[in-house]
């Protein structure tokens, strides 16, 4: 087999086999196929595309390039859950305790935050104490005396696509949807959970942009995960504004601590409840996501879901108190509030532009290896279709420095558009997408 040869065969629009797939993976991972070999593949791949057999075959490859993580001996089905990226997105923090509250295994791997949008990781990393990088063994023991576990992701999963995205990043094929969804799939089938519920976000402040995108993207990563033998829903949700109104690491803690105590914005929790309702469903603890549905509002009503947190928290060495006293959450020295200089109706928000504005803070990175500043962000106070008069606080700035949050300031306003009538609000769940 020529590497040559089967960048030609994709070039010229042939359809590769697994086996094909499977020694260009293996051996760039090895690191025998140059870097300017494997771009010309992608090149070719973003202009020609993957069928569905090929997406399959290409992510199977890159997920068992590296450690596969077996997940059998803990209780139960094992349910994990990914977001595509978005702005104030906090919903792991908030579905995780509430789905494990309910008697389902939830054992997590996530990332850390690039660009507008924010990582799991990071955010936990702002609870005084807590850690995210955990042995094995380790792992599972917080999994089997918490009932659930968050950790960073592992240098030995996936290999193949660290190095293939790092490629990906320089050649202008990142925004390939086969690429995408090979990339998301690999790594949550390395994961080793036993049933997956992705989150696709759609809108302004999302990856993708188009609902058709959204729409062909969840049914190529439901349709991998089904052919690898795990259990795969994808919801479709809206990001054409924040989700949440903290968009910042110990913010959005601040905010998950209050969504489970009952009082968080309404389309964090009612998304979190959807997302919720289909992992226990696919876990078995319920007859469909509706029931599921239902058992997670009473894990929220009842406050177990809090509680879950607390000893979830408290089993990965963090400080449990955050969640009765979140003031033990970093804050930044600085608040500055925003405030508009018209009225009328919010008609539209720019949420790409407000994650931009909290990584500038520092709460983000524009590179891997950037240091990120855990207590700092913003707290939006509208949402579309709000009514703003002149001089009302529509943002919260908090920031290291006043010259940070005044510099903030500015690219806060421009990202809310005002009109004279309400803009129809887009639905928060645009579609769910199911195995055929």
């Amino acid at each position: 087999m020529r590497v040559y040869d089967l960048i030609r065969k994709k070039r010229d629009g042939g359809e590769l086999s697994a086996a094909e797939l499977e020694f260009l993976v293996k051996e760039y991972t090895a690191g025998t196929l140059p870097d300017y070999q494997m771009a010309a593949f992608l090149m070719a791949v973003f202009f020609r595309g993957l069928n569905a057999a090929e997406t399959t075959a290409l992510t199977l490859a890159m997920a068992h390039s590296g450690e596969m993580a077996d997940l059998s001996s803990l209780p139960g089905i094992t349910v994990d859950k990914h977001s595509t990226g978005g702005v104030a997105d906090t919903t792991t923090l908030v579905l995780a305790p509430l789905v494990a509250a309910c008697g389902v295994t939830v054992a997590k791997m996530s990332g850390r935050g690039l660009g507008h949008t924010g990582g799991t990781v990071d955010k936990l990393e702002s609870i005084p104490g807590f850690r995210t990088a955990l042995s094995r063994q380790e792992f599972f023991d917080v999994v089997k005396t918490a009932g659930m576990a968050v950790v960073g992701q592992s240098g030995e999963l996936c290999p193949a696509d660290k190095k293939m995205y790092a490629l990906r990043d320089v050649t202008a094929t990142v925004d390939c949807l086969p690429l995408i969804a090979a990339s998301i799939m690999s790594k949550k089938l390395a994961g080793g959970s036993q049933a997956i519920v992705l989150d696709v976000k759609c809108g302004r402040g999302a990856f993708l942009k188009d609902l058709a995108q959204a729409r062909e993207l969840a049914r190529a990563m439901v349709a991998i995960g089904e052919r690898a033998g795990r259990k795969t829903v994808a919801v479709i949700s809206d990001m054409s504004q924040p989700l949440g109104m903290a968009i910042g690491n110990a913010l959005e803690v601040r905010e998950a601590v209050t969504t489970l105590a009952g009082k968080g914005p309404q389309r964090l929790t009612d998304l979190c409840l959807t997302l919720g309702g289909e992992m226990v469903a696919l876990a078995g603890r319920a007859s469909d996501p509706g029931q599921g549905r239902a058992l997670v509002a009473e894990a929220l009503a009842s406050g177990r879901g809090l509680e879950q947190f607390e000893r979830w928290v408290a089993a990965q060495g963090g400080d449990p108190a955050v969640a009765r006293e979140p003031e033990r959450l970093p804050q930044a020295p600085v608040r500055l509030p925003v405030r508009s200089q018209a009225e009328g109706y919010v008609i539209a928000v720019e949420a790409e532009r407000l994650g931009l504005v909290a990584m500038e803070l520092g709460a983000g990175r524009q590179r891997k290896d950037d240091p990120v500043d855990l207590r700092v962000g913003l707290e939006v106070r509208l949402e579309l279709g709000s009514r703003v008069e002149v001089g009302q606080e529509i943002a919260l700035i908090h920031a290291a420095s006043e010259q940070q949050a005044r510099e903030a300031a500015a690219s806060v306003l421009a990202a809310y558009s005002l009109g004279p009538k309400p803009a129809e609000r887009p639905p928060l769940v645009y579609e769910v997408v199911r195995a055929a």
